[in-house]
């Protein structure tokens, strides 16, 4: 099993679930983020649903905005999807039968200081039941909390990652069982 992300902003707390995923190329990287869509669109469907935190964790160019991509293409987003870098966050409406589901990307690259996290209001993004992908997390210090889910990436070779996924609640480990 993959070691618990050492950079990463919450408490560590027992994984329930930890997986490996070698991403030989952008293709694995994109199928990847179709079957992580569809694991959001079933974990979603369950009754006690109550939204998804994700931290994606890895150093510049480490694939975090290209995995995030290829999950809202997996999920039916059809247009451009803007790194937030500048804007800190980037929402989606996606339609589904069931509703709307209502995703956020955040990049926190430009955090000078966890207290920003507070000053942004954005905990309100993460209390309405929607799909949180936060790239960054280290710069809100542990401000965000235990996430439900951590992407960890690291590119070893050109355009091969290796993916370490921790899921730290049930529906952290419900969307990391079906990818």
């Amino acid at each position: 099993m993959p070691a618990a992300p050492a950079s990463s902003s919450f408490p560590l707390a027992k994984a329930l679930l930890e997986r490996r995923f070698a991403l030989d190329d952008l293709a694995a990287t994109d199928a990847f983020g179709v079957r992580f869509a569809h694991a959001i669109d079933q974990v979603r469907a369950a009754p006690h649903f109550s939204g998804l935190h994700v931290q994606l964790l890895g150093d510049l160019g480490a694939g975090k905005t290209t995995l995030v991509r290829a999950t809202l293409a997996g999920l039916g987003h059809t247009g451009r999807v803007r790194s937030p870098t500048y804007t800190l966050v980037e929402p989606y409406a996606l339609p589904r039968d069931a509703g709307e589901l209502e995703l956020y990307h955040f990049d926190l690259y430009r955090f000078a200081d966890p207290a920003e996290w507070l000053d942004a209001g954005f905990r309100e993004y993460f209390d309405a039941g929607a799909v949180c992908l936060v790239e960054w997390p280290q710069k809100a210090g542990a401000l965000l909390g235990t996430p439900d889910l951590v992407l960890a990436l690291e590119p070893f070779d050109g355009d091969r990652r290796l993916l370490d996924a921790s899921a730290y609640s049930e529906s952290g480990k419900a969307c990391l069982e079906r990818c």
